[in-house]
């Protein structure tokens, strides 16, 4: 059970303090370390109620941290718990079946409304939500889902096409586009193709280094997570308006140019890198990379680029290349998967210190990006096909059903930026249906039910 890893570093709706003192490590083993780590978070792990722990670390320089673990139940602001009252009749018995409808289910009804979801009313997080609720849509023909989908997005689009939404001035703000775009396929009212050439024009004129769009008109820094932001609208946008060989070439120049600069020979990719003078503080000073491998953010980038392949017509002049850059990357998440508890650590590759947890966003983007391999004929079966199984059961065990019936995600991580190390991933607070967790899950669970 995933949850077997949990206890070191969770209370659900909690948040951790970060480290508090350094000391020398001269006459401490690795061994001792781990040995003090464990039992300090053991101890932590059978206490009721908010307590505070402690434990050692021991960081890729040789230095050791104390580190303070402070569990508190206080829920952030940028993601809403949904409307008070809300009820469904689920009980926990719906997970020992197919889940994927009931957290459907449980987000629209958590949510009648929203733009009340969120720290904005129009951001990314609605835009991957609303994806999966339409093709949802699409397989099951239940009106329901496209309506819930298409009076939220009215609220920014006008009747002659006007668009309100956020301002395209990041790759985050252009993402829901892409639900704009499928929109106007679906109903073919021109409003929505209308307002997505609107977007279309602003990403015509977005700043981009080395072919990769930055993740802000801000800066020139190119994030792997706006990867799967500007290159989602695009895909979109092309399968529904038009431009196809425009949108499929900027695709593929993107998901090129942040494999050329992040992913490293065990085809794992860091979290970011800056073209900026001088470098931001989480920029090595040479490199300009950033120094993590962070699970979620390499689940966007997992996720666009098995999106891509479908779309991608088989006689691309890119398509080997794209293909080269997912098989690797692949190949290095299974070899990063835990074999305990079949998902993926917070940092990917770092999963033997004692801080570290299993991420279920990063997990459940991971299952979505290699079941959909193994369904496009893009992943030898025998090699692939039990490790989305086991990612599917160690999503599960970070859902319960509560009290008033609703299925809720546990231990999920609440907008993550570019950290400046190792330790800050790792103190990221965790709340109860982290909002890139909720939408991560819904996709995925969505997908190896056969859903869509």
């Amino acid at each position: 059970m995933c949850n077997q890893y949990l206890g070191k570093l969770t209370d659900y709706s909690g948040f951790f303090s970060k480290f508090v003192s350094t000391f020398s490590t001269k006459h401490m083993s690795k061994k001792i370390l781990s040995a003090l780590i464990a039992l300090s978070f053991g101890a932590s792990a059978l206490a009721q109620g908010p307590t505070t722990t402690q434990g050692i670390i021991t960081d890729p320089d040789g230095a050791a941290w104390k580190v303070t673990q402070e569990i508190q139940t206080k829920a952030r602001r940028t993601t809403s718990q949904g409307v008070p009252g809300a009820t469904l009749d689920y009980t926990q018995e719906v997970m020992s079946g197919d889940w994927a409808i009931p957290l459907v289910h449980s987000y629209m009804t958590r949510y009648p409304d929203p733009r009340k979801a969120y720290w904005a009313e129009y951001s990314y997080v609605h835009g991957y939500v609303m994806d999966a609720i339409l093709r949802l849509y699409l397989s099951s023909g239940e009106k329901s889902y496209l309506d819930y989908v298409k009076t939220y997005i009215d609220h920014f689009v006008d009747a002659d096409g006007t668009y309100h939404g956020a301002r395209l001035n990041s790759l985050d703000n252009i993402m829901t586009g892409s639900v704009i775009s499928r929109l106007y396929g679906i109903t073919r009212e021109g409003k929505y193709a209308s307002a997505a050439r609107h977007i279309m024009e602003a990403v015509d004129s977005y700043p981009a280094s080395d072919g990769q769009f930055w993740h802000s008109t801000r800066y020139a820094d190119m994030w792997i997570d706006g990867v799967f932001m500007g290159q989602m609208f695009l895909l979109r946008y092309a399968q529904y308006i038009g431009d196809k060989e425009k949108c499929l070439d900027i695709a593929c120049r993107n998901i090129i140019a942040a494999a050329n600069h992040l992913q490293r020979a065990d085809g794992l990719m860091y979290h970011a890198w800056s073209a900026r003078d001088p470098y931001p503080s989480w920029a090595d000073p040479k490199t300009g990379l950033a120094s993590q491998v962070w699970s979620e953010g390499l689940g966007w980038y997992a996720l666009i680029i098995v999106e891509l392949l479908e779309a991608l017509p088989s006689n691309h002049p890119q398509r080997a290349q794209v293909e080269e850059i997912y098989r690797k990357l692949a190949g290095g998440l299974l070899a990063t998967q835990d074999g305990r508890t079949g998902g993926w650590f917070m940092v990917v590759d770092r999963g033997e210190f004692p801080l570290n947890f299993i991420d279920p966003s990063g997990t459940a983007m991971f299952l979505y990006s290699i079941q959909k391999g193994l369904d496009l004929g893009l992943l030898p079966r025998k090699k692939y096909q039990d490790s989305p199984k086991k990612a599917y059961d160690c999503l599960a065990s970070f859902i319960q059903v509560n009290g008033n019936g609703l299925l809720d995600i546990l231990g999920g991580c609440d907008g993550v930026g570019v950290q400046d190390g190792f330790l800050d991933y790792l103190v990221i607070p965790k709340i109860t249906n982290a909002k890139e967790t909720v939408g991560g899950a819904i996709w995925a669970a969505l997908l190896k039910e056969g859903k869509i």
